[in-house]
């Protein structure tokens, strides 16, 4: 049965995801309860109504439960057993399955192996007898916290053995993935939606660059091949089949030089990547997260023009004045979306910008322009 516009929303998770998902429901006219325990969360300040509670408090997640029509995630580390809490009495995407299996890099990458996918090389670090073994692994490598890691946090690169045993105590010995280092010729995400009766919408494949760890750039199209295209859509697609998903769900790749396309992991929910289609796109991936779980139609995905995508950090903040917005948007093609954090510091992600042209190069080259407007002098 669809949940109409006028209907109530739950959200867990109060981040910039949270509040730009809270502002596509808010204009197709649905109220909106975030739960965060952050009083000054971004997408509480959109929402209807903020319950500042841990995920973990039965209290809040009862009351969350009793209002809403559906309830849906801004990141995937929420307690998985607080979705099955919760969807024991209201419907829930993505399911707490989900968010068990992408919240540990070992059962995620297992469960690409499963699906028949390829990804790099990798092997579970989670005592000294697996760091004993892997003195047969192929370095150079990353060793990666199997939780709680996301840009670059908790990683760090091992050029032989002996870098690895300094990196699995320099992470406190909690259990890892050792990955092998691929030589890359890009990255690039595919950012998708899968109805409740299992239908697959994808948004074009979104190329990636990034710095300290961190995305950076995103440009659409992608400079890929069709077959490579046709490859990441294809695992993509099963992916979100094999989890049986329901929402948006992104799928990030390795290109490597030699024109393999490797799964590198997954994130249930709307995506950094995925910015550009505010913009860009006929429908934008927060609407589509909306859609699908109140079992709409999926929209368009159509993309209708160009762009190369901008992360703002906390970097460009001078000494804590404010940017100089005003000779950002003076560049008309130029989209600005900040995301109402009260405190910038260097490495948190404050906005993004959308730039948009005629053609892919003419987008570069707007954003160019957006880099040395902001840049600190």
């Amino acid at each position: 049965m669809p949940i109409l516009p006028g209907s109530t929303v739950g959200m867990l998770g109060g981040g910039q995801l949270g509040r730009m998902f809270v502002s596509a429901a808010r204009a197709m006219g649905y109220d909106v309860i975030v739960l965060d325990p952050d009083p000054s969360s971004p997408a509480g300040g959109l929402a209807t109504e903020h319950i500042a509670s841990d995920f973990d408090d039965t209290d809040a997640l009862d009351r969350l439960a009793q209002r809403c029509a559906v309830i849906t995630t801004e990141f995937e580390n929420i307690p998985a057993v607080a979705l099955a809490y919760l969807a024991k009495s209201v419907p829930v995407h993505p399911s707490a399955r989900v968010l068990h299996i992408a919240q540990h890099r070992k059962l995620e990458k297992q469960f690409f192996r499963d699906q028949g996918l390829a990804t790099a090389n990798f092997i579970a670090i989670e005592s000294n007898t697996d760091l004993d073994a892997a003195r047969r692994f192929e370095f150079p490598a990353i060793l990666k916290t199997a939780m709680l890691g996301y840009d670059g946090k908790g990683q760090v690169n091992c050029e032989s053995y002996d870098d690895l045993v300094s990196a699995f105590e320099q992470v406190g010995k909690k259990p890892c993935v050792l990955e092998q280092r691929i030589n890359l010729a890009c990255e690039v995400s595919v950012v998708l939606c899968r109805t409740q009766q299992g239908e697959v919408n994808c948004f074009p494949i979104a190329e990636n660059s990034h710095a300290n760890a961190i995305l950076d750039v995103t440009l659409v199209p992608a400079s890929i091949s069709p077959q490579q295209a046709d490859q990441a859509i294809a695992a993509a697609t099963r992916i979100a089949n094999g989890l049986d998903y329901c929402g948006v769900l992104a799928v990030e790749f390795f290109i490597s030089s030699d024109g393999a396309v490797l799964v590198n992991e997954m994130a249930p929910r709307p995506h950094n990547s995925g910015h550009y289609t505010l913009d860009a796109c006929d429908t934008s991936q927060f609407e589509q997260q909306l859609r699908v779980i109140c079992d709409l139609p999926a929209g368009s995905s159509r993309q209708h023009t160009p762009v190369a995508m901008l992360n703002l950090m906390g970097d460009i903040w001078p000494d804590g004045a404010t940017p100089r917005w005003d000779e950002v948007l003076k560049l008309e093609s130029a989209k600005l979306h900040l995301y109402g954090k009260t405190e910038a510091r260097p490495a948190r992600k404050m906005g993004h910008v959308n730039c948009l042209g005629a053609t892919l190069d003419d987008a570069k080259a707007l954003l160019q322009k957006v880099r040395e407007t902001l840049s600190p002098v």
